[in-house]
């Protein structure tokens, strides 16, 4: 249900911060400019002592960088979702470039590289110290053409891959209905059009009969500050976007309004791959209590790029500010902690059964079921004898998806009813609902409903 192109995402396209451009007697004075005037952290040098682009660019932060003008063009395809290449979306590591994400139909997927493993090396050139620019540069190329590279494994494994490099669809923007009525909705990039697919993603939804919503930003590495204003502004009681912080000044900026607004009981997923405009709009909704965040702490990139051509058609990409959430809420090298800390992997699942059982608040909670057998059969026992009815009194839902699991349901003795299900998945996790609709033997109505978590083991 992901995700965005070759090229990292782990940046902001922040175009109401673009200084005009300079002309200088050549590109590398309009960079000693631009990074006196606007870049906002420490210089490690004097800057007007080094002599080419690279030197300045090497005293920056990881995020700042120079674009060749072919370079930029990749780039801005990569967060618009035009990607040619392997499929995996990137970022600086101590040890390498580390694959935040892959795509479905892409090489990289295909071949069993994950998120979290880390490239050590490009046909034969060690990424350490690479930038994302770079790797980029080396790992994309033309279609059909082929790439060879290390990757340390998430296992602690290294392994070899050899890719053939294709061109392939990564949409912004999927949704599905979810069991329950429940609206789910993935945003893979902060696409400049980003916002508006999400709203057109909630009204087919809506149409469909959704009341609930679960966004998805898990593995989303940001794009485009404008679009994380309009996503926020789709919310609650959520004025303000963030809280910018440029080089000489500090100051609230404002949500951008929309009309159709997320229902309050709105759950957005986040994880450790959760960066930029994602953790931009993830400390807005939790400053302003307008959804839960389910999931883990995100990556942790508070701070915001604004590119600025140069005269020979080059780009810098400058850090120029950070950001925080509304009320304070830290962002940069801390990350932002979800309400609710699921497993990882299980934040969907996780979300999806709150959501269900907020239209069950009687039903008392029964004991998890954990690691049961794919061949699992339910015994439900009563206090007294009960008999069965033509009203479907027990369900099991798969949870993160639309599925309810067809059921056998028969009279074990007097007072147990079994309940047989078609083979779980491996690793799945389900919700069996026991409704009140049972009667005793003397036409008692069951009093209360149940519910018991149920995952397989994997």
């Amino acid at each position: 249900m992901r995700k965005v192109s070759g090229l990292t995402t782990f940046v902001f396209l922040l175009t109401l911060l673009l200084a005009p451009m300079y002309t200088w007697a050549a590109p590398i004075d309009e960079v000693r400019q631009l990074v006196k005037e606007y870049y906002k952290g420490e210089l490690q040098s004097n800057i007007t002592e080094l002599d080419s682009i690279e030197s300045i660019v090497g005293q920056l932060d990881p995020y700042s960088t120079y674009f060749t003008k072919e370079e930029f063009e990749r780039y801005t395809d990569s967060i618009n979702n035009k990607p040619t290449g392997i499929g995996i979306s990137i970022e600086e590591h101590e040890k390498g470039i580390q694959i935040v994400s892959t795509f479905d139909g892409a090489p990289a997927k295909e071949a069993g590289i994950e998120p979290g493993d880390i490239i050590l090396s490009v046909d034969g050139n060690s990424t350490e110290r690479m930038s994302v620019q770079q790797a980029s540069s080396l790992i994309t190329g033309k279609a059909g053409t082929k790439v060879n590279i290390e990757v340390l494994k998430i296992t602690g494994k290294k392994q070899s891959y050899i890719l053939t490099r294709k061109s392939f669809q990564v949409p912004v923007v999927s949704n599905e209905m979810l069991y329950g009525n429940v609206g789910y909705i993935s945003i893979n990039s902060f696409s400049e059009d980003g916002a508006s697919l999400v709203i057109a993603a909630k009204e087919r939804l809506a149409k469909k009969g959704a009341t609930s919503y679960i966004l998805d930003l898990r593995n989303n590495g940001g794009g485009y500050v404008n679009t994380a204003e309009e996503l926020i502004g789709l919310f609650p009681n959520s004025p303000h976007a963030y809280m910018l912080m440029l080089k000489n000044q500090i100051g609230l900026v404002k949500s951008i309004p929309q009309k159709d607004l997320f229902p309050n009981n709105t759950k957005v997923l986040i994880n450790g791959y959760s960066a930029s405009a994602s953790e931009m709009t993830a400390a807005a909704l939790l400053d302003h209590k307008s959804a839960t965040l389910y999931g883990q702490r995100t990556y942790g990139k508070g701070s915001m790029q604004s590119f600025y051509p140069l005269s020979d058609g080059s780009y810098l990409k400058l850090t120029v500010a950070e950001f925080a959430g509304p009320k304070g809420t830290v962002v940069n090298k801390t990350g932002v902690q979800p309400q609710v800390v699921t497993k990882e992997g299980m934040e969907l699942e996780k979300a999806h059964l709150d959501t269900i059982l907020e239209s069950y608040p009687s039903y008392k909670r029964l004991s998890k079921l954990e690691n049961v057998a794919q061949t699992k059969q339910f015994t439900v026992t009563f206090s007294e004898a009960v008999q069965l009815n033509k009203k479907e009194g027990i369900e099991l839902i798969a949870l993160g998806d639309a599925k309810k699991i067809p059921l056998k349901v028969e009279q074990k003795s007097t007072n147990q009813i079994k309940a047989i299900p078609t083979k779980l998945e491996k690793g799945a996790a389900y919700l069996l609902l026991i409704h009140p609709t049972f009667q005793s033997s003397k036409d008692i109505q069951m009093e209360q409903g149940a519910y018991v978590e149920v995952t397989v083991q994997q």
